[in-house]
């Protein structure tokens, strides 16, 4: 292989497997040879469209337009912005011109979003890949195939230098505005020996049924087309589809959070569906209690590799190995870590107050430096001085510990640690307990204002059966006898669906938000 990078993996794929199936997307599928063509020709035009190193953004669910414009875009020397279709219009548009987007692909569900982007940003070019030519269409909006027209075949050959970016997406804004997190080549570099953890083989099928703007869809796209690999995509994740997609293509290997997972498990009919081609589940983006991973181990049958990383690292900086998933053997307690530094990745833990490195087996904030760290922020110099240390690690904001086999374990972030009474609790310790209830489903445990105390520890479930409700105090108690006192939740509340976000993840200031407000209404 002659490239390190997406853009050279996805040429040498073409010339070496011309025929190998790159991406399928409902009932379309693109050869390598195919993907490589396309994307010259979108990539030639977008140059004709945008500055050099322009932003090239996109209102798209996972499919085919999104992983060619990724792909051409990196080709081009421009930089792929895939924005959150699940916000507002109005906050749309504001990242997109925080981003100063010249060219927006998108999708006719999305067009409200777009038309706030084009009122923000007049001289935008739309470009909607649901429309046809003879569609009446507003002016600047081209149709997907004028797109891939009015550009040639011959490739700009760009993407080889490893400092140039190729990728910004937005945090989520849970914790204030969004900002724009640029990785470069050379972050969203897949070198061979991490891939080694996936266990990858000539015949391997991915699922990504990620959302595009976020680094598990994004950057599982890229490792999957760096890998040459035929990678299935989902636009919206829907367990039964999962399951059917799993049988149809015999799918080898897919990236999950810990909330699909718990969806496909909870099929009632999944048992009637042939998932047994599946050969690895990849899974992270938010914790994952021991209940589930045992269960899924059990159901499925197959490998797992827990990942750990966030947008600011460009995906994984450590990984769980498939042969660390022993539910039943002496080292069973590693099913609670997530694993140990990817190659190339240095981990420290450090005091949250003083930055000072603290020894193995205390806990404190986890920092890392490799070269996966994105340099900083688009345009936020004071947010990038507070991400990164003097000595070039990356504050994760997650706080954890390392055993003495160098195994991290990450215990919450550090915003959601609950300080009740003076003492610190990490809500993942306690949910993972309640999660061993046979009425719990899923749990949630967040800190609550309290006068006494400074906060309160409180847990929300999501039961098994609705119907059955367990009493409070039985909970309470279940905690009691296997944490400290001071971690058992003072109140348990009980809710047909926890808030989450478009990976999946809890949204515990949601959550947060809510009790409190709840408090003072009361």
């Amino acid at each position: 292989m002659s490239g390190l990078h997406l853009p050279q993996r996805v040429r040498d794929h073409a010339a070496e497997r011309p025929g190998a199936p790159a991406v399928t997307w409902g009932d379309t599928t693109l050869t390598y040879a195919e993907l490589d063509w396309r994307t010259n020709r979108i990539a030639t035009a977008l140059s004709a469209l945008t500055t050099d190193g322009g932003r090239v953004g996109a209102l798209l669910r996972m499919r085919t337009e999104g992983a060619e414009t990724f792909v051409a875009a990196a080709k081009s020397g421009r930089v792929f912005v895939p924005l959150n279709w699940r916000l507002h219009a109005p906050e749309a548009a504001a990242i997109a011109v925080d981003a100063e987007i010249e060219v927006l692909i998108v999708e006719s569900e999305f067009r409200a979003a777009a038309d706030a982007v084009r009122e923000a940003l007049p001289d935008v070019v739309v470009v909607l890949v649901d429309a046809a030519d003879g569609d009446a269409l507003p002016p600047g909006t081209w149709t997907w195939d004028r797109l891939l027209r009015s550009g040639t075949a011959t490739d700009p050959g760009l993407g080889d230098d490893p400092d140039a970016a190729v990728l910004q997406l937005y945090t989520s804004g849970t914790t204030g505005s969004p900002k724009g997190v640029v990785s470069t080549h050379r972050n969203l570099h897949n070198q061979p020996d991490g891939q080694q953890i996936y266990r990858w083989k000539p015949d391997s099928v991915a699922l990504d049924a990620m959302p595009l703007f976020h680094i598990a869809g994004a950057g599982w796209l890229s490792t999957c087309l760096s890998a040459g690999v035929h990678v299935v995509l989902l636009g919206t994740f829907d367990a039964a589809e999962v399951a059917g997609l799993v049988a149809r293509h015999r799918i080898t290997h897919a990236f999950l959070v810990p909330s699909t997972i718990q969806m496909l498990l909870d099929l009632p009919d999944l048992d009637r569906v042939d998932v047994s081609s599946l050969e690895l589940v990849a899974y992270g983006s938010s914790p994952i209690t021991t209940t589930l991973l045992r269960r899924a181990i059990d159901r499925l049958g197959c490998g797992f590799v827990q990942r750990y990383g966030m947008t600011e690292t460009t995906g994984s900086v450590t990984a769980l190995a498939v042969e660390d998933h022993d539910p039943t053997g002496p080292r069973a307690h590693l099913l609670r870590s997530a694993g140990r530094p990817m190659p190339g990745v240095e981990i420290e833990i450090r005091d949250v107050v003083t930055g000072a490195r603290l020894p193995v087996g205390e806990s404190g904030e986890i920092v890392c430096r490799s070269r996966n760290n994105v340099a900083g922020y688009w345009r936020r110099p004071e947010a990038t001085a507070q991400l990164l240390t003097d000595d070039g690690f990356l504050r994760t904001g997650d706080a954890g510990h390392i055993d003495e086999e160098g195994y991290l374990f990450v215990t919450d972030r550090v915003k959601d640690m609950i300080i009740t009474g003076g003492e610190n609790v990490y809500p993942v310790e306690v949910e993972s307990v309640l999660a061993e209830h046979p009425a719990v489903a899923e749990v949630a445990v967040v800190g609550v204002p309290h006068r006494t105390w400074g906060e309160s520890v409180t847990a929300v479930v999501r039961l098994v059966d609705p119907a059955v409700v367990p009493d409070e105090q039985e909970l309470i108690a279940f905690t009691a006898e296997r944490l400290a006192s001071y971690k058992k939740p003072r109140e348990i509340v009980f809710v047909a669906e926890l808030p989450r976000g478009a990976s999946g993840k809890i949204l515990k200031r949601t959550l947060r938000d809510t009790l409190r407000d709840a408090e003072v209404s009361s």
